[in-house]
């Protein structure tokens, strides 16, 4: 393993050079590049993609004629309504149902929501009610809040929530990160939190991202982010002994040339791919991060491997240590493109047991090779299932505010569908067994009925105003 020197929570190689992906270089071109143009507001020409980009790297080219269909987005969304609001039951005995339609991609317009249930997010904010708000107003330790400072301007730049310097997106970000440094004092900050946070902020409120993120550091990737990085250190050993098994030609390469995983798989890791893949791709891998766990992440890391050094004819170009690198850091497009990749990373045989397995192997090397680890970190939950077993939340925690409801005329025209189809059921029983007379006899009982279920539903159901405020409160959203 690489010689490796450690200050604060980053590291960095014994020739003093910043490790690719590390904290020192999670700032990035990007940033540095952006000019003073983005800092005085000088891009209110520029349009933006529908995910908010700019321009950059991960700005969408994508033709809106493959964006999924608005008729297919609704089912999907009415889908998720119904399973958010009986979100024990479903992961309980529908888990399945969860992980496939995770796999599928969660609507936008509910992608927020579901990362915080998903999660176990939003069993903690209810059990810590006001605990944000006590962390947020507290000023933090000056150590760690010029540190972040420092930060906020290189976290997706060009994208418009965090393009001004000064803007509601840097200061939510602020905010969300000197609050993990009270809530975690012993662990402080790491600069790969603050790329993890920004994404979180894109699709919910500061508190429900400030939550997310402990979810993230402690339950999903526990130890990544702690001073001397050790955890990384280990899941690096696991993904290239894994790599043996993926892909033996790429695994032989890496060990010829003597390429240490931290070397490579540092930032693919801790920033869980929202600084290398394109944007559509991140949020499809975090859709099913959340509900699956870090098995994806390695999954990600194993499948760009392959494909970037997995044959003799790919290797041709990567002739030496530097080739390879440089090949690395720049992943060509093609493998990271929506459905080829997602397509990849869930057709490869990769499970929870392969990577607690390895982790044992790795971490007895690891006690042979350097002793006890200096950072005990808690077990690894692998995935939403896993965090709802640890710590069974009650329905009050589960509970949506205010409860997401079908407008007036859909539930109507809902009630009239199921009873057209009740009605033609009779029909062909009563010609069976039945006059004529009588079958017509049950459709005018029922037709008399039905106006009287629909005003039943519609008093029972009660309508709550959306919150149009960005703050801590769960949004409504209307089909």
């Amino acid at each position: 393993m690489a010689k490796i020197h450690v200050q604060g929570n980053g590291f960095q190689a014994k020739d003093g050079k910043s490790l690719r992906g590390t904290t020192e270089s999670l700032a990035g071109q990007e940033g540095e590049s952006l000019g003073s143009a983005l800092q005085l507001n000088g891009v209110a020409e520029t349009q933006a993609d529908k995910y908010g980009f700019i321009g950059g790297s991960q700005q969408s080219t994508v033709d809106p004629a493959e964006d999924i269909p608005p008729e297919v987005l609704r089912q999907r969304e009415a889908k998720w309504l119904d399973m958010l609001n009986s979100w024990d039951k479903w992961m309980s005995k529908k888990h399945k149902k969860v992980k496939l339609r995770c796999q599928k991609g969660i609507p936008p317009s509910l992608r927020g929501r579901a990362w915080l249930y998903l999660s176990g997010g939003k069993v903690k904010r209810e059990q810590n009610l006001g605990r944000f708000q006590e962390l947020d107003s507290e000023c933090g330790d000056p150590k760690w809040v010029d540190v972040i400072e420092k930060d906020l301007h290189r976290q997706f730049p060009f994208h418009e929530m965090f393009a001004a310097r000064g803007g509601h997106g840097q200061q939510d970000l602020f905010r969300v990160l000197k609050a993990y440094t009270l809530y975690r004092p012993e662990e402080g900050y790491c600069q790969a939190q603050a790329p993890i946070a920004a994404v979180l902020l894109m699709h919910m409120p500061a508190e429900d991202a400030f939550w997310s993120l402990v979810q993230i550091c402690e339950k999903y990737l526990p130890g990544y982010y702690s001073a001397g990085l050790e955890a990384i250190q280990l899941d690096g050993e696991i993904l290239f002994s894994l790599l043996k098994r993926v892909s033996p030609v790429a695994h032989r390469h890496l060990k010829k040339h003597k390429i240490d995983p931290v070397l490579y798989m540092t930032e693919w890791f801790m920033c869980a791919f929202s600084r290398t893949l394109p944007w559509s791709s991140v949020l499809r891998v975090w859709d099913i991060f959340f509900c699956e766990g870090v098995k994806v992440i390695f999954r990600v890391g194993l499948v760009l491997l392959k494909c970037m050094l997995g044959s003799q004819e790919k290797l041709k170009a990567c002739q030496g240590q530097y080739e390879t690198m440089e090949r690395l850091r720049a992943v060509e497009p093609r493998y990271m493109q929506e459905g080829f990749l997602i397509k990849e990373i869930l057709e490869l045989p990769l499970s929870e047991r392969d990577i607690e397995k390895e982790h044992l192997t790795q971490l007895r090397h690891w006690k042979e090779t350097h002793g006890e680890l200096h950072c005990k970190s808690p077990p690894r939950m692998h995935g939403a299932r896993a965090i709802m077993t640890a710590e069974p939340p009650s329905r009050q925690d589960l509970q949506q505010k205010p409860t997401i409801v079908v407008e007036p005329a859909q539930i109507t025209n809902s009630s009239e569908d199921k009873e057209k189809k009740k009605s033609k059921a009779d029909k062909k029983k009563n010609k069976k067994d039945s006059s004529l007379d009588t079958t017509n006899q049950d459709q005018e009982v029922q037709e008399q009925a039905l106006p009287d279920q629909s005003q039943a539903l519609l008093k029972n159901t009660s309508l709550q105003a959306s919150n149009p405020s960005l703050s801590s409160t769960e949004h409504d959203t209307y089909l």
